[in-house]
């Protein structure tokens, strides 16, 4: 039987950035994906967005992790030679009713340690954004856009380079926990085989409790339920007015139909909240027509028919919208008694900008 210091599930960019750390930490490294490329399903599907972490409940996995993962994501890119843009953010009042709303998220971004928000009245918004409609804005000037595809290559090259290994086509079937000998995985793929470790971090994202419930001697009970939210994005056939990312006041179970700018300046909205039973990353044409109302609260001249259907990805959730958005949850031994396993759940966003500072997190729990 093989044996391996260290085995991550799933190499999107929480799982490169989990593996990377590990063997950078001098820990024999294997990435296991059952696709045929890194990165394919969420972590490909997404805005790009590099997040301020301005929306989550202070002192909980998301705000700490956002806020340290922004600030070492931003210095990796710079290090790696990572595309990104700087190019800030508009959070958008449109009615006096919602400025209530407005200053509790700058409450809550303090709180959070987010101190570089501004508060904008209307006038000072649209000097910025002429094409804006507002009653007042915050402005985010640490929010930004990255390519993902560049980030997961960098570092991959990092967790190679360190002597780590990517295994593709390597889908795990099952696997047992083996008392004080580890975790035993049977993987299959063109060539099937038996790994054993002592060190294995669970990061396959939508499959992630689908995988946990095929190790045996994981409790069942510590397993949560997935929710699976599909977020359709529609892209601006037309040139965009802004410079800026323009997001409305939050929504329950999302941010809202808001504007996000690639790293060549081209607009799209989404993504908007569809709850699904099973994967899938088709793109309905016609749900871009609850798009326009929306969109025209902040940008009355969005022209008709300029919306056209781009692409879609899978949030993994841990809770509907009704019950608000739930925290990360990364398990160690002390949640499900298994030494030297830890299950990430629910990493949806900020993933992508708390990809370090998650790797970072999985590091200081591999001792229990």
């Amino acid at each position: 039987m093989e044996e391996v210091d260290c085995i991550v599930i799933g190499a999107g960019v929480v799982g490169l950035a989990v593996a990377r750390a590990c063997a950078l930490g001098g820990r024999e490294t294997i990435l296991l994906e059952a696709q045929s490329a890194i990165g394919t399903g969420t972590s490909s599907r997404n805005s790009e967005v590099v997040h301020a972490g301005i929306y989550y409940p202070p002192g909980s996995l998301k705000a700490r992790l956002c806020v340290q993962g922004r600030q070492a994501l931003y210095a990796y890119c710079e290090t790696h030679g990572v595309a990104h843009w700087r190019c800030g953010k508009l959070i958008v009042a449109t009615a006096a009713s919602q400025l209530p709303t407005l200053r509790a998220l700058a409450a809550n971004a303090a709180a959070s340690g987010v101190d570089d928000l501004q508060w904008l009245e209307a006038a000072q918004a649209q000097a910025q954004e002429p094409a804006l409609r507002c009653v007042a804005a915050l402005q985010s000037p640490s929010t930004g856009v990255v390519d993902s595809h560049g980030l997961m290559q960098a570092l991959l090259g990092d967790l190679e380079a360190a002597g780590g290994m990517l295994a593709l086509c390597s889908p795990v079937v099952s696997g047992r926990v083996d008392g004080k000998h580890g975790i035993v995985l049977q993987v299959g793929g063109d060539e099937p085989m038996e790994i054993r470790t002592p060190c294995l971090i669970n990061s396959a994202g939508l499959q992630a409790a689908s995988l946990a419930a095929r190790l045996e001697g994981v409790p069942p009970e510590t397993i949560p339920r997935m929710k699976l939210a599909k977020g359709n994005y529609y892209a601006l056939s037309v040139a965009s007015p802004f410079s800026h990312l323009i997001y409305p006041v939050p929504v329950k179970g999302g941010l809202g139909v808001h504007l996000t700018l690639d790293l060549g300046r081209r607009a799209r909205f989404g993504p908007d909240v569809q709850w699904v039973d099973t994967v899938d990353y088709d793109v309905d044409p016609a749900r871009a027509d609850s798009f326009y109302d929306s969109i025209r609260q902040y940008w009355p001249q969005l022209p008709d028919g300029a919306l056209h259907a781009d692409y879609a990805g899978v949030r993994p959730k841990l809770a509907h919208a009704e019950a608000g958005d739930a925290d990360f949850l990364i398990q160690d031994a002390r949640q499900h008694g298994v030494p030297g396993l830890i299950n990430l759940y629910g990493i949806e966003s900020p993933g992508l900008t708390a990809c370090l500072g998650i790797a970072d997190e999985v590091l200081g729990r591999l001792s229990f």
